[in-house]
C-alpha cells in the first residue's frame, strides 16, 4: 500500500474531528476543517515534523504503537483502526488471488432452507455469487447488475428501490473501502473501483472521504414493484471457510405489514420458480 493513501485515510480522519470533540480549545482563527496537524500530534505524542511526515508519505514506517495511538486520537471505531493499520503494513493483506468466488454447496443448501428470509453471498468486490429465489426477487432478479455497488451507483432505478438512498451510498463506500484495504491489488476490485471512479461522481467523492466501515446489523428500506414498501433488518457475516465472502440475511419484524409484504414476495417468487 502506498504511503499516501495512509497520508490521505489521516488528512481525511483528522477533517473530520472538532477541537472539542478531543478536548482541545476552539479559540482564533481556522483555516483548515477539523483538527490541524499540529493538534494530532500533541494528542498522539508526536512531534509535528515526524507526523508531517506521515501525511506526506515521507514517513513509511510507523509502529504499531504508534498507528494505535493515532487510531486512539482520531476516534476511530475497530472496523477505521483495523484499516489504518493495514494502510501501515501492520497487518496481513489477502493476495489478489486468495479472494474466492466459489460458494461452499452446504452453505447454498442452507440459503435455499430460508425461503422467507432474502439471503445473499457477495465477495469483497461487492459482486453477489449467490442468492436465494427470495432474494432474486427483492432485487428484480439483478436485471441492471450482479455487482451492489454498480446497482446503487449506476441503476437509474436504485434511488426509488433504496428509500435511503444516501445513507445506502455512503455505507456502501465504506463497506467496500474495508474490502478493498485487505486486498487492494485483487484485480475484480481494482476493476469495479475504476468502473464506480469513471462512471459516478457521488461514487468519487464519497470515496475521497476515505470511511471504512463493516456491515453488522442494521435497517434498509425498499420500495419494491412488485410488493411496495420493505423495512428489513439485515444481518452481515463474514464467510470463514472463504475469506472475503460475506452471508448477508434480511428479515421483517413478525407480525408488521412488511412481513406481510416479504410473505407476498415469497409467493411470487415461488410462483415464478414453478412457472404458473
Amino acid at each position: 500500500m502506498a504511503a499516501s493513501e495512509l497520508g490521505d485515510y489521516l488528512r481525511a480522519r483528522r477533517a473530520q474531528l472538532r477541537p472539542d470533540e478531543v478536548n482541545l480549545p476552539t479559540s482564533g482563527t481556522r483555516r483548515v476543517p477539523g483538527l490541524r496537524r499540529e493538534e494530532v500530534a500533541l494528542l498522539v505524542g508526536l512531534s509535528v515534523d515526524y507526523y508531517v511526515r506521515l501525511e506526506q508519505g515521507r514517513e513509511r514506517g510507523p509502529s504499531a504503537q504508534v498507528v494505535d495511538a493515532l487510531a486512539t486520537a482520531l476516534r476511530l471505531d475497530e472496523d477505521g483502526r483495523l484499516h489504518l493499520f493495514r494502510l501501515a503494513g501492520l497487518s496481513p493483506r489477502a493476495r489478489a488471488a486468495a479472494v474466492a468466488d466459489r460458494v461452499d454447496p452446504s452453505l447454498l443448501q442452507l440459503m435455499d432452507a430460508w425461503p422467507d428470509n432474502p439471503t445473499i453471498i457477495y465477495n469483497r468486490a461487492y459482486d453477489v455469487l449467490a442468492a436465494n429465489a427470495i432474494a432474486d426477487a427483492l432485487f428484480h432478479e439483478w436485471t441492471h447488475s450482479r455487482n451492489l455497488m454498480h446497482m446503487v451507483f449506476t441503476d437509474p432505478a436504485a434511488r426509488r428501490f433504496y428509500v435511503d438512498w444516501h445513507d445506502v451510498a455512503r455505507n456502501s463506500v465504506a463497506g467496500f473501502r474495508l474490502g478493498y484495504g485487505a486486498a487492494p491489488q485483487d484485480p475484480r476490485i481494482q476493476q469495479v473501483l475504476t468502473e464506480l471512479r469513471d462512471g459516478s461522481s457521488e461514487f468519487a467523492q464519497l470515496w475521497i472521504a476515505n470511511d471504512a466501515r463493516g456491515k453488522t446489523m442494521e435497517s434498509k428500506r425498499f420500495e419494491h414493484h412488485a410488493v411496495g414498501p420493505l423495512t428489513l433488518t439485515m444481518q452481515t457475516f463474514d464467510v470463514r471457510s472463504s475469506p472475503g465472502q460475506a452471508l448477508v440475511i434480511y428479515h421483517a419484524a413478525p407480525g408488521s405489514p412488511s412481513s406481510e409484504a416479504l410473505a407476498l414476495l415469497g409467493s411470487l417468487a415461488a410462483t415464478a420458480r414453478e412457472g404458473i
